[in-house]
Formats: C-alpha cells, sequence, structure tokens
C-alpha cells in the first residue's frame, strides 16, 4: 500500500499503443500519481514491474508473452508487493475470477473512463478493491459454480498445457507451438501436478480425466 505522503508510482501495460497512451497521459496529468514505466507485453511489463515495483501496475487481461493473470501469479509467487488494477474487454466470469483469485485489486472494462481508471488506481493504492458493475453478478455465479464443482481451478495457459500434455508433446514442442520457452512450460506443468496432486505426466492425464478436465 503506497504511503498517503508520497505520489502512487504507476506501470502501464497493455499491447494496444493508442489505448495505452491514454491512460499513460491521463496518469501523468494527476498530481498524486507518476508513471514509472509501459509495456506492450506481458513478459517485458514481469521483469520491469519486479525491477521497478510500482505502487499499482495497470495490466490487460489479454497479452503477448504473458497473459495478465500469468502476470499476477508470478507477482504473488515471488512476493511482489504492487496492486494490480485489470483493464479488460474482456467480462467472462471465469477471467474475472481467475484474475481477483490471482490477486488482482481492480478489474475494469476498457470503456471506462480514464477518469475512472485514475480514481481506482488511487483507491487500490490505499489497500481498497474496485470492481466495475458489470462484472458483479458474473463473478457471483462464477463462484457459486466452483463452490458446488471440486474440479480445480485451471487458467486458460494451464488447460492448452494440459491439452497438450494428453496429445505427447514434450516440453520443447509445447513451447514452440504455445510461443513460451520451455522453462515457462515446465512451471506450467509443476503448477499442474500441484492442483492435481501428482508427480508426473501419466498420473496428471489420467487424474485430468477423472476430474473431466479434458474433452
Amino acid at each position: 500500500m503506497a504511503p498517503s505522503n508520497h505520489r502512487v508510482r504507476v506501470y502501464v501495460a497493455d499491447d494496444h499503443p493508442v489505448y495505452r497512451e491514454g491512460v499513460a497521459r491521463a496518469i501523468k496529468e494527476r498530481p498524486e500519481l507518476e508513471l514509472v514505466g509501459e509495456a506492450s507485453d506481458g513478459r517485458k511489463a514481469l521483469t520491469e514491474i519486479k525491477d521497478r515495483e510500482p505502487d499499482v501496475a495497470v495490466l490487460d487481461i489479454k497479452m503477448p508473452g504473458l497473459s495478465g493473470t500469468e502476470v499476477l501469479n508470478a507477482l504473488a509467487r515471488d512476493a511482489v508487493k504492487t496492486r494490480v488494477v485489470v483493464l479488460s474487454a474482456y467480462l467472462e466470469s471465469s477471467l474475472v475470477y481467475e484474475a481477483i483469485a490471482a490477486g488482482a485489486a481492480a478489474y475494469l472494462t476498457k470503456d471506462s473512463a480514464r477518469q475512472e481508471i485514475c480514481n481506482a488506481i488511487s483507491s487500490v493504492a490505499r489497500g481498497e478493491t474496485i470492481l466495475a458493475p458489470e462484472v458483479h453478478g458474473g463473478l457471483a455465479a462464477e463462484v457459486r459454480l466452483r463452490t458446488d464443482d471440486d474440479r480445480p481451478a485451471l487458467t486458460p495457459r494451464e488447460t492448452e498445457i494440459l491439452a497438450l500434455t494428453a496429445e505427447g508433446c514434450s516440453a520443447p514442442e509445447m513451447g514452440r507451438r504455445l510461443h513460451l520457452s520451455p522453462t515457462t512450460v515446465k512451471t506450467h506443468l509443476q503448477h499442474l501436478y500441484d492442483k492435481l496432486g501428482v508427480s508426473d505426466r501419466a498420473a496428471l492425464v489420467a487424474a485430468a480425466m477423472r476430474h473431466k478436465l479434458l474433452e
């Protein structure tokens, strides 16, 4: 949480340059906010957020390299204290749920006014949680659905890795098909092992079939 006696340091990541520049310009116009960096992809954003440790990061949910949710998961894993505002054109309840579960402090639509976005940044820096009115109903329904379902909740990327594992793909092959490094693929595989309580690929596929996680 940002101390009250200094400007809130903000980082913005979005692969749409015109939209990103508009948000950055609005941040620069607010005296209590300070823009400390921008990125057009998730991988660069993660590296620079860890390096610069802004008070708040504004992330698009779908970016090249790493998605906003994957950046959130990495920040949580590495205990980075930066709080995150997600800005997204996607309002699917599963995406909202996964972002909040991964640690997002706010989820706003890209239709939000620039002033509303800046207000949310300031609120999140004070420790508040902000959700766009459009996502409330869907998020509540998603929580109820997942409460009634004992299947492990997988991220979209984990679902892709699981499907390729079932096809018998190696980590390098998965990396080529998903444009990820083999190390990143292995990290996702480890997360899948942890979520399904297994230690190898054969057991992973068997457990996924029991939980009906594979089509």
